[in-house]
């Protein structure tokens, strides 16, 4: 009998301590939404905290609003098709990627004043500035490739091609960066000494990969793919390490390096936070409510704070939403 009642008093503590733990709260919250003026479809943001500027891809232009109040700063004109941001800070410059133009405005980081533009390849999406070789790349989707950017000469000098349609590229900061080929279901690392491919890294369990980040120190990428998963891969092996539930429409994944967090921007209006425990083991800690349409993702590691920008969505023909006028915001959260 007693060692019945023992039993039981065990299994009690360990159904209460796992229900505390499916239960467990991260903290992170809504801080602020700020109301941005535009009514047109929306991209990647860029979070400067040197700055405090949150640079956001809309539609034709770069709306610049300071990252605590809001505020607007000045808006980087005649970008048709946006998608992505990259400031080079030493140089006092940001770049952008206009997909429908094949080229990148340069833009001066402290007055806004256009500097000139840089024909790329067709389509370009996502843009990163590299600070190991201290160059920009901006992947072509249509064009299949990578265009490199001398930021110094603001020359194209090189064109690497990726074999399928690529999205978000992250860098190790030793040389090498990734790409997701969303086409092909794959990660591909490029050299940046040769500026050629390297390593294809086959993602087994993983569909149409957009949003990446990467752990620098523990080597890890994290992969959100459009079957609802995000795959931790070895950067070094292309070993999948962990397949972990995310929500549906994820384009922007971000990891803030100090409090080992991975997170996940789901379309579908959630926003799935991920522990990095070390290096080979992952839990995920909390789906947290925000806004349908809200996808994409930038963070300040400074104040590890999150910006995800989204309009009000009403339903249109087929699956396409439709955007309500004068609803387009960026959200804020943190603790």
């Amino acid at each position: 009998m007693k060692k019945k009642a023992a039993l039981a008093l065990l299994l009690l503590h360990f159904c209460t301590g796992t229900a505390l733990f499916a239960q467990a709260k991260t903290g992170i919250h809504l801080l602020s939404s700020h109301r941005v003026s535009g009514d047109e479809g929306w991209d990647y943001l860029l979070a400067d905290h040197a700055q405090n500027k949150l640079y956001i891809s809309h539609g034709t232009q770069v709306n610049i609003i300071n990252e605590t109040t809001g505020d607007s700063i000045g808006v980087i004109p005649n970008t048709p098709g946006i998608h992505g941001i990259a400031v080079v800070s030493a140089l006092k410059k940001g770049y952008t990627s206009n997909g429908k133009a094949g080229e990148c405005t340069v833009f001066n980081l402290t007055t806004n004043a256009v500097l000139g533009k840089i024909k790329v390849g067709d389509n370009p999406d996502a843009i990163f500035y590299d600070e190991f070789s201290k160059k920009i790349f901006v992947f072509n989707g249509h064009s299949l490739s990578a265009s490199v950017i001398d930021p110094i000469k603001d020359l194209v000098i090189a064109t690497i091609p990726l074999g399928g349609k690529p999205e978000t590229g992250v860098s190790d900061g030793k040389g090498k960066i990734y790409v997701n080929i969303e086409d092909k279901n794959e990660v591909v690392c490029v050299d940046t000494r040769n500026l050629k491919v390297i390593k294809r890294f086959k993602l087994a369990s993983g569909e149409e990969p957009s949003g990446l980040a990467i752990d620098r120190l523990t080597s890890r990428l994290f992969v959100g793919c459009s079957n609802k998963v995000l795959i931790v891969l070895d950067a070094v092996t292309g070993k999948q390490i962990s397949t972990l539930p995310i929500g549906e429409g994820s384009d922007g994944v971000v990891f803030d390096l100090q409090l080992k967090l991975v997170y996940s921007a789901n379309g579908e209006g959630t926003l799935t936070v991920i522990k990095e425990v070390n290096a080979n083991k992952f839990q995920v800690l909390e789906n947290i409510k925000t806004k349908k349409g809200a996808r994409t993702i930038a963070l300040d590691e400074v104040n590890h704070h999150l910006f995800m920008p989204t309009a009000d969505l009403k339903p249109g023909e087929g699956k396409k939403a439709v955007r309500i006028p004068g609803t387009f915001t960026v959200l804020t959260y943190g603790k």
